[in-house]
C-alpha cells in the first residue's frame, strides 16, 4: 500500500507512551556494575517456562526474558525495549534480583586492567602482521 494510503495513528496511540520513570517507580540506580557491554542471559529454569508471577506483571520483564535466551549486551537490551539506557539497567537489575537472568562478570576499571593492556598488544600485533 502506497505511503499516501497509510493511516495516521490515532491520538490514543500517540499518548499511550508511558514515561521511563514509570516503568522503574522513579528509581534511578541499579543494585548491580550493569556497564554497554555486560552480557545478561536467561537463568536455565525461566527459560524452560518456569516463569515466576513477579514476571507476569511487567511486560518489560517478559521482554528481557525472552531477548536473553541467547546472552544479549546491555545496550542491546535497552534498544530493543527502546528505553534509555538507565531504565534498562534498572529493568535489567530487577529481573537479576527476582532470579530471573543471569548477569556475567564484566572487567571495568582497574579490575583486570593487566588482562587489558595484554589483549590490546595481542590485537596490535595481529593487526603489524596483516
Amino acid at each position: 500500500m502506497p505511503a499516501v494510503f497509510e493511516q495516521a495513528p490515532s491520538p490514543l496511540e500517540e499518548t499511550a507512551i508511558v514515561r521511563p520513570y514509570a516503568l522503574t517507580g522513579g528509581r534511578t540506580k541499579a543494585n548491580y556494575a550493569l556497564e554497554l557491554e555486560t552480557l545478561i542471559s536467561t537463568k536455565d529454569h525461566v527459560a524452560a517456562g518456569s516463569l515466576p508471577a513477579v514476571a507476569a506483571e511487567q511486560i518489560e520483564c517478559i521482554s528481557i526474558i525472552e531477548e536473553c535466551r541467547t546472552p544479549r549486551s546491555v545496550a542491546e537490551i535497552a534498544a530493543t525495549l527502546r528505553v534509555p539506557l538507565g531504565v534498562a539497567r534498572v529493568l535489567i537489575s530487577d529481573a537479576a534480583d527476582a532470579g530471573l537472568v543471569s548477569v556475567h562478570k564484566t572487567i571495568s576499571g582497574n579490575d583486570g586492567a593487566e588482562a587489558h593492556l595484554v589483549l590490546m598488544e595481542r590485537v596490535l600485533s595481529g593487526l603489524r602482521r596483516l
